[in-house]
């Protein structure tokens, strides 16, 4: 039999998901000067990118041209793409074992996690990835319904997300129609009558996960003041200690431009957003009809675990503030693929170095491989998930070269083509996904906006006259 990945008879990987992470795992594999492979990226939605479409700001436009590098990454003659494409629907785990060598599971964390507190399901009460999910036009989110009437929101959670929540509920409607925010979100959003915004840490600022760009550009809003208490940005005894022991550049950083919020004066403008610090909600409280009007927040301290970590705890110490609209942001996890062993306590597939691990044997299940945040968790930013993929690859070139790959029966690419055909006639290439892209980007040029996104299957389908 002529060795696998040479013209003859190429390696043939399957990856599941069309985020970074898919992108630069098949950017790898191409780069492997000695092998010869074809690599068919699958995806639940018509469109490539993952978050980069759907989870980047949209008032966040330079982060989003890395996708320029996924074009060039797509452009390899032996990569194909299957958007549209549902695994565990449309395509199964035992159809990919008939067809490919390697199967690379690349998902993301794409649900909550919850803070498990009364009043938690009442009206108004939603996770910040479904707003996040919305304002970016995903379309399983498009006809979700925000109440934007209410006039005070509290985001929970000072990660970057949390803050991109709270930065676009400022917005202003002339900041936000620069950007590719989708239209019904830029009219909403438009008429909002949020005027206060609290975000919430239940640590100190010192443990604030999100970075120093984004607390920075909170004030520069073009009509939001900033608001910080002195009280809670002053760092506790634990917190300087730990600075002192590891003077972290960024994280100085960040306490200094949080402490500025604090000296300053309020210059009248509309919105106002207040980062509070060692605060936890513990209840949210509604009313007759269900909705929330109310939050109970319990203050923290700090205490020091057996690891040196700085973790809150509760104290005696209650507080309640009215809002009507709640999101909380604090943790994502992965959703388990049928077939494919997940852990559910850490919400990620069960792995070593991105090897998926028989639950049973503590082996490793041969051909299956997994990467960015369904591999390690919701952590790092775009870029880490390159790290993360070579790692993954390094494996599976290892498992190539020790002749640990699956047996396909039928690995070509006309057959695969020939099922998802069966399958799902209304799958997308990524030479419709470019086309696609053609017409947002002419939509957006026609307004003055860097793209008008479709954002229903339906729309897609109709633009490409399919």
């Amino acid at each position: 039999m002529t060795q696998i990945g040479t013209d003859a008879n190429p390696l043939r990987v399957a990856i599941i998901g069309a985020g970074p992470t898919g992108f630069y795992a098949a950017d790898h594999l191409f780069k492997q000067s000695d092998l010869v492979v074809e690599i068919d990226v699958f995806d639940r939605l018509p469109t490539p990118y993952g978050l980069v479409r759907f989870g980047v700001a949209p008032d966040h436009q330079k982060i989003k041209n890395v996708t320029k590098v996924f074009d060039k990454i797509a452009a390899h003659p032996n990569f194909r793409f299957y958007g549209n494409v549902e695994f565990g629907r449309h395509i199964t785990l035992s159809d990919l074992r008939e067809h490919y060598h390697q199967i690379f599971f690349a998902t993301g964390a794409q649900s909550d996690r919850r803070m498990n507190i009364p009043g938690e399901d009442l009206q108004g009460s939603h996770a910040a990835t479904e707003f996040v999910a919305w304002y970016n036009g995903h379309p399983d989110y498009r006809d979700r319904h925000f109440d934007l009437s209410q006039e005070r929101v509290a985001v929970v959670g000072v990660g970057n997300v949390a803050v991109d929540v709270a930065r676009i509920l400022c917005r202003t409607a002339d900041e936000l129609v620069k950007t590719d925010i989708a239209d019904y979100a830029l009219e909403a959003l438009g008429q909002s009558r949020v005027r206060e915004v609290f975000l919430l840490g239940r640590r100190g600022p010192a443990q604030a996960a999100f970075t120093v760009p984004e607390i920075k550009e909170l004030g520069e809003l073009a009509d939001a003041d900033v608001v910080t208490l002195p009280e809670e940005i002053e760092l506790d005894d634990l917190s300087r200690a730990s600075l002192e022991r590891n003077p972290d550049p960024a994280t100085i950083k960040k306490v200094e431009i949080l402490q500025e919020y604090a000296l300053r004066e309020p210059t009248g403008k509309s919105r106002r957003l207040t980062i509070r610090f060692l605060v936890s909600p513990v209840e949210l409280i509604g009313n007759e009809r269900g909705q929330v009007v109310r939050m109970r927040l319990v203050r923290n301290v700090l205490y020091e675990t057996e690891a040196g970590t700085l973790r809150p705890r509760h104290t005696d110490q209650f507080e309640e503030m009215s809002v009507g609209l709640v999101f909380r942001s604090v943790g994502y996890r992965g959703v388990p693929l049928p077939g494919v062993p997940f852990n559910e306590r850490w919400g990620v597939i069960l792995n070593e170095k991105g090897r998926v691990i028989d639950p049973d044997t503590q082996e490793p299940l041969v051909g299956e491989y997994t990467g960015g945040w369904i591999k390690r968790g919701p952590t790092g930013v775009i870029g880490t998930n390159k790290s993360d993929a070579a790692e993954t690859v390094k494996c599976m070139l290892e498992d190539l070269a020790n002749g640990l790959i699956l047996n396909p029966s039928q690995p070509d690419a006309a057959a695969v083509e020939k099922l998802v055909r069966e399958r799902q006639p209304n799958y997308f290439s990524y030479a419709d996904w470019l086309r696609l892209n053609e017409l947002e980007i002419a939509r957006g040029r026609a307004v003055g906006r860097p793209r008008v996104k479709f954002t229903s299957v339906e729309e897609m389908l109709t633009a490409l006259e399919r």
